[in-house]
């Protein structure tokens, strides 16, 4: 559905983190919030009669006159905007009593407080950004890694709007020929119609199929993999942490069950986002602290992207080992075989009745050996051996390929109408299916709830 109405009513909130920054922001937004703005704002001219994208110094007092604090205020007028609206942004020293102060001044003279992601959501309701555009800013902002942060621009910069929107117009182009032959029943074009349908029907699959192709590696760049390190205790797993940080963020000792809860950090491994979690070693153990841990680390494994299983490749495999790997038996697993540097006893044959052959790897951590071999690993289970990039990312989130997947059912269901030679009208309703699916990405075709679920995920202010 189209939406065009300006919302009247002055929002507010405030812009920056809170805590002792040197700067803090409070944003307005909305008709009339830059008259909210001189109800507290002392300087030279008012800031109504200022021009827009400039800015002025003054102070900022509460409504009996007393000053919070020196500012510079922002004036920028519609249209040429983030939200399309007036915007007022007043600038004061940074602080959590500060900036709440300035707040709270700007919510007495008249503004509400802003709900989470309301600037962006006027500006998507405003018609300035589509809905993947305006998806792109959160993604932008929660970006872990240089290939994220590219793919989130690339994105709101209006890449995939572009390829939807084209797809959108040849589709409407194929309704409208359908329309005119339904129109005028006594032209015998009928061959010629079908012949231009299926041309059209195949190009649009292969868009589909095309942008459908890089959606999970676009998915793994955008959202990372969430990555679970199991084994026994004091095989290796926090060492293998630290290896990968290199830093010493995991205890490290000789003492099996040191890690009694989870380590969690973001790794960046060749431009994926790797939110790799340390486990309490996983083993039957009388330490109620110690059995929490290892609970927790079973509720992980099971959610995990990719689980990375440590073994000591010193010692054979026991009977805490296989019920390890049954348990993670169904899960995306690579197996790393640590302290190759000893006299190897573990069994490779009994191993690989668990776990594929191609997915277990020699490692040393003490000795700084077998990394570039993960990395690899990681490339042929999760972007088919090919280096990422942020064109893989066009596609990336579930909503999008959901919606796609949908548009594609629909252009595969209406080529099979064409190819039966059935009625156009039933061809017709086939086509308006897929542009009602691909509406729903950019957002045209998107129910209000939808629409508000998606910019609940915001943080306040933006």
């Amino acid at each position: 559905m189209k939406r065009e109405y300006m919302l009247d009513d002055v929002i507010a909130a405030i812009s920056t983190p809170m805590g002792v920054g040197g700067i803090g922001i409070v944003r307005m937004t909305g008709t009339g919030c830059i008259e909210v703005a001189d109800k507290i704002f002392i300087g030279q001219k008012k800031l109504a009669e200022k021009a827009t994208h400039t800015m002025s110094y003054g102070k900022i007092t509460d409504l009996n006159g007393e000053i919070i604090d020196e500012v510079l205020v922002s004036v920028m007028k519609a249209p040429r905007t983030y939200t399309k609206e007036d915007i007022v942004e007043i600038n004061c020293h940074g602080g959590s009593l500060v900036t709440r102060r300035v707040l709270e001044a700007v919510l007495k003279a008249g503004a509400r407080i802003a709900e989470p992601g309301e600037f962006t959501k006027r500006s998507f309701l405003n018609g300035r950004i589509d809905l993947t555009q305006a998806e792109a800013v959160i993604d932008l902002i929660e970006s872990k890694t240089e290939l994220s942060r590219q793919a989130a621009v690339n994105q709101l910069e209006g890449r995939l709007k572009t390829a939807v929107r084209e797809m959108r117009e040849e589709i409407l182009d194929m309704i409208a020929s359908i329309e005119a032959v339904i129109d005028y029943p006594d032209y015998d074009i009928e061959d010629e119609t079908y012949g231009n349908m299926e041309k059209g029907a195949t190009k649009l699959l292969e868009t589909m199929n095309q942008l459908l192709e890089g959606a999970d590696r676009g998915k793994i760049i955008r959202d990372g993999l969430q990555t679970v390190i199991v084994g026994k205790p004091n095989v290796g797993k926090s060492s293998l942490l630290n290896w990968l940080l290199e830093e010493d963020r995991a205890i490290v000792t000789d003492i099996p069950g040191t890690t009694r809860d989870t380590v969690e950090e973001y790794l960046n491994i060749d431009g994926i986002p790797i939110k790799i979690v340390d486990t309490a070693g996983i083993r039957e153990t009388g330490d109620v602290v110690e059995r929490m841990g290892v609970e927790k680390s079973k509720a992980y494994a099971e959610k995990a992207d990719l689980v990375i299983m440590m073994l000591d490749s010193s010692r054979p495999l026991e009977a805490e080992d296989k019920e390890i790997l049954s348990f993670i038996k169904e899960k995306k697993t690579i197996v790393l075989l640590n302290k190759v540097d000893l006299e190897q006893k573990l069994s490779l044959e009994e191993l690989e009745t668990y776990v594929a052959k191609e997915h277990i790897l020699h490692i040393s951590v003490k000795k700084n050996k077998g990394f570039e071999m993960l990395i690899d690993e990681l490339k042929n289970m999760f972007l088919d051996g090919h280096t990422a990039s942020a064109e893989d990312a066009l596609l990336g989130n579930t909503r999008h390929k959901d919606a796609l997947y949908r548009a594609k059912e629909a252009m595969e269901h209406c080529m099979e109408t064409i190819t039966m030679r059935m009625p156009e009208d039933f061809i017709s309703l086939d086509l308006q299916d897929a542009n009602r699916a691909l509406g729903e990405i950019t957002g045209d075709t998107s129910d209000d709830e939808i629409i508000d679920r998606i910019f609940t995920k915001f943080c306040l202010g933006k």
